[in-house]
């Protein structure tokens, strides 16, 4: 018993410490840019960075460790995660084909039932567009990172970042479960300096704590009113990557991801982003990039290197996403049967998805030629997640009520809560639609297109060939009436 418990301990570790290297890598790395992009254009007065600091903080743990880790991810799909988890969930068949009852297509196909799938195929499909845009940024801010060290390889930084996605997207057939050892221990380093590096900050100035009131919060969109709002654009860039927790549920578990957010990535996130404003409180000037300002100058060049890999894997979680999201519109018919590799013999949503992978690369390897800089990316950076984070919340209020039986006002309450908060998001993001915003969208609309005219097709041919089928009814009375011809022996067919 003592050998069984150890091993399911061990077993749990290896999931959530995998969980850290695939799944974190996004919404780890925003402390790099989010609190800087928020100060552009702010002036740097205290009262600015503890309202900017407080909507961070209650961003993180409303946005991503209430709604998505407590709730979104109870909606799994067969241990599925994803948009397209909560649209499958929507299916009334699928719900009478558990209870063996009768299903009428007539009541069925509702314009509700039609508006609920369209509404979860496109959420899904902008998220293949986030698929390319976030390596592409994240690698380019990394390999720009190493270029404050050595102002020599400015010339070399498109063709490394190249060179660089074509290994990650080259790793992926190894599986996200090799890949989550591989990475799991330098994204663990990687919160465990940022944490350590809040907590410096924070001795430094420790009435930076008082930024955790949220009156904070409303206090700076209420006196800045227009541009406090839009700020809300940039604030969003600290919880992107909080969608790609649910989409990549099924690489390693709801409960490995839910001990790897609490006790790893949350205290970490909180305690850097606390410890830069603890900095800005005193050194102002700071704000330009107020992340590798909080580094001891001894540890500045191992910091740089340590973000330079930790933003690499940060393109991970996105891309495994893309995979299960993948899977789960060919089994729903949204897509062509595509070639589907299973990697591991213990987790059935660690796959590998060839095709999809090496179209991410080419779209990926386009924006990084296209916009040639991360700062020209951050423009198009949000739109598409803010948009699923909406999706989501809508998609929810059908599974709280149909799958969960909540009552109507519990379900209303909670629901019009997230909703406010991602319309906001949502709306401020919009901003960022004439400076690259356009991309991902564009992306999200074609595979929309592809998904749903495949669907349409599928039926189309369905409907052909049933119309072709003799109905057994009138099969059997034809062998009534004109019994066949039976000859002795046996026959083989």
């Amino acid at each position: 018993m003592q050998k069984s418990i150890g091993s399911q301990n061990k077993n749990s570790f290896g999931l959530a410490l995998g969980a850290l290297g695939v799944v974190f890598g996004d919404i780890g790395t925003s402390p790099l840019y989010a609190l800087r992009y928020c100060l552009d254009g702010i002036d740097v007065t205290q009262s600015h960075i503890f309202g900017i600091l407080s909507l961070i903080i209650w961003s993180l743990i409303l946005m991503v460790s209430v709604k998505y880790l407590l709730f979104v991810l109870r909606a799994d799909n067969n241990g599925e995660g994803g948009v397209l988890a909560l649209t499958s969930l929507g299916f009334p068949e699928r719900r009478h084909r558990a209870t063996n009852q009768p299903t009428d297509r007539r009541t069925l196909d509702t314009p509700a039932r039609r508006t609920f799938i369209l509404l979860g195929l496109f959420g899904a499909a902008l998220l293949y567009g986030d698929g390319m845009l976030t390596p592409a940024i994240s690698v380019l801010s990394a390999i720009e990172g190493i270029e404050v060290a050595t102002p020599a390889l400015q010339a070399y930084i498109i063709p490394i970042t190249i060179l660089l996605l074509l290994g990650l997207f080259g790793a992926q057939r190894f599986g996200t479960g090799s890949i989550g050892a591989l990475f799991g221990p330098i994204i663990l380093m990687w919160f465990i300096s940022i944490g350590a590096l809040g907590i410096y900050g924070i001795i430094q100035h420790p009435d930076i704590l008082a930024a955790v009131n949220p009156i904070h919060g409303f206090e700076f969109l209420f006196h800045n009113g227009k541009n406090g709002f839009l700020v809300l654009g940039s604030v969003f860039l600290a919880i992107t990557g909080g969608e790609a927790l649910y989409a990549d549920m099924g690489h390693f578990g709801k409960n490995p991801i839910r001990k790897a957010w609490f006790f790893v990535a949350l205290p970490a996130l909180i305690l850097n982003y606390f410890g830069q404003g603890a900095l800005l409180l005193y050194e102002p000037s700071a704000a330009s990039n107020p992340f590798f300002y909080l580094c001891p100058r001894w540890g500045l060049y191992p910091l740089i290197v340590l973000a330079a890999m930790t933003t690499v894997i940060a393109s991970q979680a996105v891309i495994s996403g893309s995979f299960s999201l993948t899977r789960q519109a060919v089994q729903l018919g949204y897509l062509p049967r595509l070639v589907i590799q299973h990697t591991s013999s213990d987790e059935i949503g660690q796959i590998y998805v060839p095709r999809i992978n090496w179209i991410l690369l080419i779209g990926t390897v386009w924006l990084v030629l296209e916009f040639r800089s991360s700062d020209a990316l951050a423009g198009a950076y949000g739109i598409a997640v803010s948009t699923t984070m909406v999706i989501t919340t809508l998609l929810m209020f059908t599974v709280m009520r149909k799958i969960w039986n909540w009552n109507l006002a519990l379900a209303v309450a909670v629901i019009a809560f997230f909703l406010v908060i991602d319309l906001a998001f949502f709306t401020a993001n919009l901003a960022k639609l004439g400076h690259g915003g356009w991309f991902p969208l564009a992306v999200g609309i074609s595979v929309f297109t592809i998904m749903t005219t495949w669907r349409q097709g599928r039926r189309l041919l369905g409907e052909r060939l049933q119309s072709r089928t003799i109905p057994i009814a009138e099969f059997l009375q034809k062998i009534q009436t004109e019994p066949p011809i039976r000859i002795p022996g046996t026959g083989v067919l």
